[in-house]
């Protein structure tokens, strides 16, 4: 049985067409089911675990980048296969699956290639895409053996699984293999910098980890998956279990 989790923004107008695109084709090819609207304080792995009791085997989110992550922080260790149909704009994910944008989605989910990904792990909660923490002052210590601490200055650090990341100040991205087993932590220590300036940072380096321990000498941001929220102290991490999603023939790894 498959289960259709619908974000709150597809109930605009202009999404209308779309919809009922995908919808007559999901309908074309017998796989139509449960749509059920996403309201902004609703707890998609409560609902998903009710819809999994019920007998729901596939659960497909239905949205954007945001629509994603949000799912998928709070439902990574569900026992089910995941679908993702990507609607409108901020569907980098979808590329990186492999996926098209729109009712050619439907294809993609028709065929039902499926593929195990891996899951990150912060402070009790998953990631799916990528960890950013902005320049803060941070002390690193990964893997219970090596600390890493800026001469002077402050440290801005990603961790990628699957969502590229980009620089801001830089064209290229970090891209990682959400297959490979392991997590990469990308640092930037920030060498100078100034209200007005801006900052300049040094090479980027990589530290494949198994786990990370980040402390602050004061609370400092860290969004994951696009949620945002204040630390102290964050243990990192890649969860035991892993997502069955379903992929398409162009993914990027």
């Amino acid at each position: 049985m498959y289960v259709y989790l619908y974000d709150e923004f597809l109930q605009q107008r202009k999404h209308d067409s779309t919809i009922k695109e995908i919808e007559t084709r999901l309908t074309d090819y017998g796989i139509a089911g449960k749509i059920i609207r996403l309201q902004n304080f609703a707890n998609p792995g409560s609902i998903i675990e009710e819809e999994i009791r019920r007998g729901a085997e596939t659960v497909v989110i239905v949205g954007n980048d945001e629509t994603f992550g949000k799912v998928l922080s709070s439902s990574a260790s569900k026992e089910v296969t995941f679908g993702f149909l990507p609607v409108g704009d901020d569907n980098s994910i979808a590329e990186v699956l492999g996926i098209p944008v729109g009712s050619e989605a439907c294809d993609t989910l028709s065929r039902r290639r499926k593929m195990n990904l891996d899951i990150g792990w912060f402070n009790n909660r998953y990631f799916i895409n990528q960890l950013h923490i902005p320049p803060s002052d941070l002390v690193i210590k990964y893997d219970e053996q090596f600390t890493v601490s800026p001469t002077k200055g402050k440290l801005e650090m990603a961790v990628c699984n699957l969502q590229p990341f980009y620089w801001k100040d830089k064209k290229e991205k970090v891209e990682v293999h959400p297959q490979d087993g392991k997590l990469e932590a990308f640092l930037r220590p920030v060498i100078e910098g100034g209200f007005f300036r801006g900052d300049k940072y040094e090479d980027v380096s990589i530290f494949p980890f198994e786990e990370m321990v980040i402390e602050g000498g004061e609370p400092f941001e860290v969004i994951a998956d696009g949620k945002s929220s204040k630390e102290v102290r964050v243990t990192i991490r890649l969860a035991k279990n892993r997502i069955n999603m379903v992929v398409g023939k162009d993914r990027k790894f």
